[in-house]
């Protein structure tokens, strides 16, 4: 792998052929399947694979911040769309705190606020971080058709989608043990947004798995569970690609 990003064409995210199921899943199984899908992740994409191994320079890092920061912000937005179509008081009352942890519970704090100050630390100036000017339009639409899948799909899909959680302790571990170690000149709290996510993101897989074993118990539900988890996938793996390409050296 060269140390730097080559032009080439668009990728895909690997992923297995899963046949269509004979029966329905017990609960243990159909968390088997859903784990399954790791190997699609976008950790696995080359532009993450650079990311930790070194060698990405200074400016790449920052385009892949600022652009993820349209990310970030979708995600509480795309929360509120599953609390809007979801019918259980008991599930709406526990997914609030998932906004809560992106959008703080005051000005100045939340992840989004870290995402920024991620974006500072590499070196964007503060303005440019929060109006977005370096977002790509391709990238703007990827994360805006995550907020209209979640809107416009049953709300359990929706839940379904979002367990690319399951995959994210590891990616955010990579990057808390890989940046000091290859990118001295990112300060320590430059880090913060991921040291979060690790106490976070484990409790909301617990709370998104235990809805989708719940409520997808047919064959039908679970294969469009399936489906769901592919489409967010490929949303992230999209995500990556465009940022991949622009800031190719």
């Amino acid at each position: 792998m060269t140390a730097t990003l080559a032009a080439s064409q668009l990728s895909t995210p690997p992923r297995p052929p899963f046949p269509p199921l004979e029966r329905p899943l017990p609960p243990a199984e159909l968390e088997d399947r859903l784990r399954s899908f790791h190997g699609s992740y976008y950790v696995q994409h080359p532009f993450h694979q650079l990311m930790y191994s070194g060698a990405l320079t200074r400016r790449q890092f920052q385009g892949w911040a600022a652009n993820r920061l349209a990310y970030q912000r979708v995600v509480p937005r795309k929360d509120g769309a599953i609390l809007s179509n979801c019918p259980d008081p008991d599930v709406r009352r526990d997914w609030l705190q998932r906004i809560v942890d992106h959008d703080g519970p005051e000005p100045g704090t939340g992840g989004i606020e870290l995402w920024i100050r991620l974006g500072v630390a590499l070196g964007v100036p503060r303005d440019e971080m929060e109006d977005e000017r370096h977002v790509l339009p391709a990238v703007r639409l990827i994360c805006e058709s995550y907020v209209t899948f979640c809107k416009s799909k049953p709300w359990v899909e929706a839940v379904a989608a979002s367990l690319t959680e399951l995959f994210a302790p590891k990616i955010h571990q990579q990057r808390i043990e890989a940046f000091p170690k290859h990118y001295p000149w990112i300060p320590a709290e430059g880090l913060d947004y991921f040291r979060s996510r690790l106490v976070q993101a484990p409790r909301d897989v617990r709370h998104g798995l235990a809805i989708v074993q719940r409520h997808c118990t047919t064959t039908e539900t679970q294969q469009r569970a399936f489906e769901a988890l592919a489409f967010k996938l490929d949303m992230l793996w999209a995500m990556i690609d465009c940022i991949h390409h622009a800031y190719a050296e």
